[in-house]
């Protein structure tokens, strides 16, 4: 299935995994904000391979009413965006009562500890620096969009019911500074 929202030109949409598995499974609605075309191509690609519906948008402008038309399961937002900064639009969403409770991953080449901070006290969901690696991005994926703690086959293998985002498969973190 691939997403289709008027109004919005700059959006990319992507058939994924699931369009193949049919009615098989959860597929997971991902709204990816991130203005780098090589890193939001690969993420995309990453998330599409494991059943995901990615629909990416490469500016912050427009992101809070895209979140809305889109109705994500997650939002991955970039921190250094055109337009509007990825904390911004966190602040945007967190403001919104549509969207206030929606699970928000933050991207970026930044990993000082006060965007961090920033980001916590906006009311981000997870923190991931760049790089990463392709598992850990899928685990926390997994994990904000509630697929591995509800074993979805989608998810792939290795459901193993975990309720908070422990370690991904490189053994980083996902929880916390």
């Amino acid at each position: 299935m691939a997403l289709t929202l008027a109004g919005f030109d700059r959006i990319v949409t992507a058939k994924t995994g699931a369009d193949r598995r049919g009615d098989q499974g959860t597929m997971a609605r991902v709204l990816l904000i991130e203005d780098e075309p090589n890193i939001s191509e690969a993420i995309r690609f990453i998330l599409s391979r494991d059943g995901c519906e990615v629909v990416v948008l490469a500016e912050g402008t427009g992101a809070v009413a895209c979140a809305r038309a889109a109705r994500p399961d997650l939002v991955i937002l970039d921190l250094m965006l055109p337009g509007m900064s990825g904390l911004e639009v966190l602040a945007a969403l967190r403001a919104e009562p549509e969207t206030e409770g929606l699970p928000v991953m933050m991207l970026t080449a930044k990993g000082q500890g006060r965007d961090r901070e920033a980001a916590e006290r906006a009311g981000v969901s997870h923190f991931m620096t760049k790089p990463f690696s392709n598992d850990d991005i899928r685990a926390a994926v997994r994990v904000l969009t509630g697929r591995e703690a509800q074993g979805d086959p989608a998810a792939g293998p290795g459901g193993s019911g975990q309720t908070g985002l422990g370690r991904g498969p490189s053994g980083r973190a996902l929880t916390g500074p």
